[in-house]
């Protein structure tokens, strides 16, 4: 209750919430009323602007925008979560066994870590999915293939901060009291790690999920842009933004709303993450 009412005092973080829902709701339910196809090209509609009929206006091959950004919303919301649980896995995982053990396992995953950290994070990403993109493409499908591997790779590269950031507090609670009375009544290891440290990490894992989803969904976007993500018959915010800059002058709307709704998401999630981290802190 009293991290409720903590939160609820951070009015940023509370209109992060707000727009958040705002735009998810809007992304799963809206469809659901505006039943106007996604792929469904009309050139004599091309490049409108925005308007009673296409509130979003139409892109160059005639097609909805407002459609297409719901539907992108939710391949971008979904990879984001994806990726954020791979990278909030990984990063626990390593984060809490280094700061438990200690010793030469601390000093080899932190070493993995500092390394993945060294990884010029764009170029990697970029190598990795040009070099492995046609291979599950053929094994998964365009799509899934396209999915599993953006996912995989996103949360691959961003657990690093996760890792160190559970390290550190796990340094801190293995040396509380209830901790060494475990120990002392002979619990197992594991044990001590699961029921006792674990359910203690749980308020900056919280907070740095949250990061993480608007990361992931930044960088799901910068490879859309590239060029590099989904094929170009399935809207992503980043690819509408990639099939946008031919025409920033002339129908600027094409940019400007998946550019609106992947600053908004970001941003909400970014403060969405301030209050829970505030909200949480027991020094707070």
């Amino acid at each position: 209750m009293r991290g409720w009412q903590r939160f609820k005092q951070n009015r940023l973080a509370v209109l992060g919430g707000i727009v958040l829902g705002a735009i998810a709701a809007s992304i799963f339910l809206l469809p659901l009323i505006y039943q106007v196809p996604v792929d469904a090209i009309d050139f004599n509609q091309s490049s409108l602007a925005p308007s009673w009929g296409h509130p979003f206006g139409t892109d160059d091959l005639g097609q909805d925008q407002l459609a297409r950004v719901l539907f992108g919303g939710k391949i971008s919301l979904t990879v984001g979560l994806a990726a954020m649980v791979v990278a909030i896995f990984l990063g626990t995982t390593i984060g809490a066994i280094a700061g438990f053990y200690g010793g030469w396992v601390d000093q080899i995953l932190m070493r993995l870590t500092d390394l993945f950290l060294s990884l010029p994070q764009l170029p990697v990403l970029l190598l990795v999915v040009y070099l492995f993109r046609e291979s599950l493409r053929a094994i998964a499908g365009p799509e899934w293939g396209t999915f599993i591997l953006v996912v995989f790779v996103i949360g691959s590269l961003n657990w690093m901060s996760v890792a160190r950031l559970v390290r550190a507090k796990c340094l801190t609670i293995k040396e509380m009291e209830f901790v060494t009375a475990a120990k002392a009544i002979g619990a197992n290891p594991l044990r001590i790690l699961q029921k006792h440290i674990l359910p203690n990490l749980v308020s900056i894992i919280i907070v740095a999920a949250t990061l993480s989803v608007g990361n992931a969904i930044i960088t799901e976007s910068t490879l859309s842009f590239l060029g590099l993500g989904f094929p170009p018959d399935i809207p992503t915010w980043g690819r509408m933004l990639y099939d946008a800059q031919n025409f920033l002058t002339s129908a600027p709307h094409m940019a400007l709303f998946p550019g609106l709704a992947i600053f908004l998401t970001v941003l909400s999630l970014n403060y969405l993450g301030d209050g829970l981290r505030d909200a949480l802190d027991p020094k707070t």
